[in-house]
């Protein structure tokens, strides 16, 4: 303030001052009452945010319209906001979730249910970049976290079971941490894997375990030993399913054909939970649970064993007790499951750490699978623009299994599954001092022994680790290089002791018994990969949404293994004392594959016209040291378009629906899942003999290639109560990789040349999928979600023959039971035609078994998903099914395990005692369609009851309480454990489908967990 002095030396008045301030005091009254007056003017609105489960929301942007103020809920969903003059709506929003408009209307509570977005506005994951659902011209689905699968599950496979049309999983055994596998549209791989790429947060896997095989048997045992192979572990279990936020299922070649040559059996895309900006947040996960076997083979009793022996007047094999030998060999499985997840931050630099524990037993006593895991990523951003980010991924694992002596190929003397079926029921496992029974000299292996003679344990430690520094260069122009390894190394100590009465292994004369080997293997992959994406209004209402890139890999495989036998009874573990057996009774082998390289150049554009009129196009070059100097590039292009049908002016009247939007597809992809450096001329030192040959060079070879065109519907009814896709797909895979002899087909121990076959494999179906919100109020909400796949396999054009399927036991070494051939489905089952017993109890055939028919097929005519959820206040009901239909399953148990030829020595089926004519004694063992079982199956896969107990106190945020069960129940007439099963017998590398031979049993689950926030 301003005060004038007068000019004259008269004193200053106070009073005449008080004057001068008087108008302004005035002005200042006034401005303060209008201050206060429109204070008084403004509302505070406060509320709690759920999502559909009714669970809190952390995050969620309120904004008061009109106006510019802003709150965020907290951890307990809870807000408040301050409301100026003149605000008359609050508007809700967050990632992923409809954005909600309220109106006021003078309430100072409003609570709302945030529901997810419709699959129009949500963002999807497609490689290398993000779209809108809307704009997705491909077939992809995505299944979110709340959508997964429940219980204490091994790898992230196991979450989408069921989940997403066209997508069949299959648990190969009940083995804790055991392979799975994964068809996308059908089966199509004659070497190889045939399974999914996968892709996490960015980073392309490889596929493989480092857990070193014992493709020579347990312990290293070699087929004459009789063990055989133990099954292969899941190459995903270093991935916690807990920290997974989303996986998208890529389909069809317009959706997959941006990862070129490793897309030819689809692309599973792996997104890791990220934290949020906000307080820290701390997310605990407990459970703990209990499970036993699923389902059992019908054999004998012991009091029905003593029955068959007097119905066929045996005189022998009875020993006076009875005993259950599976009984024996199971357990009660205990397993614990712990998480924990720390995540948060600010001024959008965020974070999550986390870790976990799980301890799993097996069924099988002596089995289990513990895995320790740690994660953590970043989302960094720098300069005052912002522009400058980094991302940091890292994700950390270890796990410990000890392997039941289970094996895939055992001959006549079984692994245990066989030997405890097979056990005679009426004899005792163990002499009159307590001691094992074992019975030198003959091929009847007690299991009890079996078990304490072998051990079997693994160590596979990995770590994934990624840095993706990116400038936004404009608002609709970034750069982004992402750098990656995945180092993982695995070790494996096996053995047999010397005490087994099994041949190779117990003391013969000089040789003092026993075998011991002990493996690792180290893998490492490398990626580097530069992008550039672009999107903007590029024209009035044209949209362009593109991305282009280089990408280059390498993949490194090394291996070593010791063997050693003749230990002899010492006292200590033969893996720790190699040493104590003589210098020619050990070997030492390592190898170190080729060092694979992929170089590529890809790029993708996608045109949006008016929202309506959507097409993409998609092109990848992939270079590859797996080929033929001739052939190094394979080019895989793909192009699609959509039209939003609904969008019309002709629709837009029509409220009873809405959404309709046409999709039409066409690409190219490719698969080099075979062996480093096959396209080479190539040899290994053995010995004496110096260079041998192992592999021929090929300079023409060339990528396979896999063809597909998709037509897809997408709909909406009833404010969307009603959603669903229709798609029809015809996949065409041509240019088969395979190797070859001078000879036959993959002869053992031949110089093999790859080639690629003439012949092409078929696959053609129509998913279908439909999604429905029955109910949705705030007391009770119901949802159920299915999807069905019709599909059809078929070899075309292929010239020759190729044998696989190999099949196992007494009385079946070098029986082969499927074919590749042309215009059959692949793995056609071809055998003998079984016409049932004559009256002398001996088998007939057609033709009398000297001609092979082709009478089963393992590829299924239909697949299915069904999940429902209900909820009623504060209860949560969640169901999950799956089913398969239409396909065949071998028995292999059934043929060479429990013949009736075993009576009076080993134990036989149930069933062979129950039939209308009594079969022989010495009815001969063969393969036929006698053991040609029907594989449909309905399987309650997973259920969970939850109840949302909310908070308690300051510091317990959303706590639930639940229990789940896995393996509940199957419905299907298959006489084996469980007809979701899929053996490994395959020859010389081709694979095979649809043999059950002596599987780990599945386990059926039951689990009481809790989750809660701090």
């Amino acid at each position: 303030m301003k005060i004038t002095l007068p000019k004259s030396n008269s004193p200053v008045l106070t009073n005449k001052q008080k004057l001068h301030f008087l108008p302004q005091l005035v002005m200042i009254s006034c401005f303060m009452f209008l201050l206060s007056a429109s204070a008084f003017a403004q509302s505070v609105v406060k509320g709690v945010v759920l999502d559909n489960e009714k669970m809190p929301m952390a995050g969620v942007t309120i904004q008061a319209k009109p106006g510019t103020a802003k709150a965020q809920t907290d951890v307990e969903g809870k807000y408040s906001i301050t409301v100026p003059t003149g605000g008359t709506q609050l508007v809700f929003s967050f990632v992923g979730m409809e954005t909600q408009t309220v109106s006021i209307n003078n309430q100072t509570v409003i609570n709302i249910t945030m529901a997810s977005l419709n699959n129009l506005d949500a963002v999807v994951v497609i490689g290398y970049a993000s779209v809108k659902k809307s704009d997705l011209t491909g077939a992809a689905t995505t299944v979110s976290a709340k959508d997964f699968n429940k219980g204490p599950l091994n790898a992230p496979d196991q979450l989408i079971q069921g989940k997403v049309a066209g997508v069949q999983m299959i648990n190969n055994s009940g083995q804790p941490g055991g392979a799975s596998t994964v068809r996308i549209r059908g089966n199509s791989a004659i070497t190889g894997t045939g399974q999914p790429l996968y892709v996490v947060d960015g980073v392309a896997l490889d596929g493989r375990s480092a857990r070193p095989s014992t493709n020579a048997g347990v312990g290293g045992l070699t087929a004459s030993a009789g063990t055989g192979t133990t099954p292969d572990g899941n190459p995903l279990n270093f991935i916690n399913p807990a920290d997974i936020e989303s996986m998208e299922i890529l389909k069809d070649a317009s959706a997959t054909a941006i990862y070129g040559s490793r897309a030819a059996y689809g692309v599973v895309l792996i997104t890791t939970k990220r934290g949020k900006s906000g307080e820290t947040k701390i997310d605990v996960n407990a459970s703990a649970g209990v499970g036993s076997i699923a389902r059992k083979v019908d054999v004998l009793t012991g009091d029905e064993y003593r029955a068959a022996l007097k119905k066929y007047n045996l005189t022998a094999g009875d020993f006076g007790t009875s005993v259950n030998a599976l009984d024996e060999v199971l357990r009660p499985a205990y397993n614990q499951n712990y998480s924990v997840g720390i995540s948060g931050g600010t001024n959008g630099n965020t974070f999550r750490a986390s870790l976990a524990y799980q301890n799993q037993q097996g069924i099988i006593k002596a089995s289990d699978f513990k895995k320790y895991s740690a994660g953590f990523n970043g989302n960094f951003k720098f300069l005052e623009s912002k522009k400058l980010g980094l991302d940091v991924n890292m994700i950390s694992n270890q796990y410990l299994e000890n392997i039941a002596p289970i094996t895939t190929d055992a001959g006549f003397t079984g692994s245990l599954i066989s030997q405890a079926l097979s056990w005679n029921p009426t004899q005792s496992f163990y002499n009159p001092d307590g001691s094992l029974f074992i019975d030198y000299g003959s091929t009847t292996i007690n299991p009890l022994a079996a078990l304490a003679a072998n051990s079997d344990k693994a160590k596979v430690s990995t770590i994934l680790g990624s840095l993706s520094p990116y400038y936004k260069i404009t608002p609709w122009l970034e750069y982004r290089m992402l750098a990656s390894v995945n180092y993982s190394t695995g070790i494996r100590r096996s053995s047999t002791r010397s005490t087994l009465n099994l041949q190779g292994i117990q003391p013969d004369g000089a040789f003092k018994g026993g075998f011991a080997s002990y493996s690792n293997t180290e893998l490492v992959t490398q990626q580097f990969t530069n992008t550039l994406n672009f999107n903007k209004e590029i024209a009035s209402k044209l949209n362009l949404n593109a991305v282009i890139g280089y990408e280059y890999s390498n993949f490194v495989n090394k291996a070593a293994i010791n063997t050693a036998t003749g230990f002899g009874d010492i006292a200590v573990d033969y893996t720790d004392a190699f040493e104590a057996t003589l210098p020619v009774n050990r070997t030492f082998v390592t190898s170190n594959d080729p060092t694979t390289e992929l170089q590529s150049y890809f790029a993708r554009a996608i045109f949006n016209y008016d929202s309506k009129y959507i097409l993409t196009a998609t092109f990848r070059a992939d270079g590859s040291t797996k080929f033929g100097a001739n052939n190094k590039y394979g080019y895989f292009p793909s192009f699609a378009a959509a039209w939003d049908v609904k969008k019309e002016s002709f629709l837009s009247d029509a409220q009873w629906f809405n959404q309709l939007k046409l999709r039409l597809g066409y690409g190219k992809t490719g698969n080099q899942d075979f062996p480093s450096g096959s396209s080479q001329q190539r040899f290994v030192i053995r010995g004496v003999d110096g260079l041998v040959g192992i592999n021929n060079a090929n300079p023409d070879l060339k990528w396979q290639e896999d063809k597909q065109t998709n037509i897809g519907l997408d709909f909406g009814f009833l404010n969307n109560k009603l959603t669903g896709s229709i798609d029809y797909f015809n996949k065409v895979t041509s240019d088969l990789l395979f190797p070859q002899s001078a000879f036959s087909p993959a002869a053992p121990n031949g110089v093999i040349t790859w080639y690629n076959l003439d012949g092409e494999v078929q696959n053609k179906g129509l998913e279908i999928s439909l999604n429905a919100n029955i109910i949705d109020n705030d007391n009770l909400s119901w949802s159920v979600g299915g999807n069905v796949t019709f599909i059809k396999n078929t070899v075309k054009n292929l010239t020759g023959l190729i044998r696989t399927g190999s099949l196992s036991g007494q009385g079946l070494s070098g029986v082969n039971l499927e074919v590749i051939k042309n215009g059959l489905p692949l793995f056609a089952m071809v055998t003998r035609e079984y016409n049932g017993l004559d009256t002398e109890g001996f088998s007939t055939y057609t033709d009398d078994g000297f001609t092979k028919y082709y009478l089963g097929n393992p590829n299924p005519k239909a697949i299915m998903g069904l999940s429902t959820s209900l909820s009623y206040k504060k209860f949560t009901f969640t169901a999950n099914l799956n089913g398969s239909f239409g396909q065949s399953i071998y028995n292999n148990t059934a043929n060479s395990v429990l013949a009736i030829s075993n009576l009076g020595n080993r134990n036989i089926a149930s069933a062979l005692i129950n039939s209308g004519i009594q079969e022989s004694l010495a009815n001969p063992i063969a393969a036929s369609s006698r053991y040609i079982e029907k594989g449909d199956y309905v399987k309650l896969a997973n259920a969970t009851i939850n109840y949302n107990v909310g908070n308690i106190g300051k510091a317990i945020k959303s706590l639930n309480i639940y229990v789940n069960g896995q393996n509940l129940f199957v419905i299907t007439n298959y006489t084996g454990f469980d007809p979701e099963v899929n053996v490994n017998k395959s020859i010389n590398g081709v694979p095979s489908a649809g043999i059950d031979y002596t599987a780990y049993p599945t386990v059926r689950t039951f689990n009481f967990g809790v989750n809660f926030s701090l």
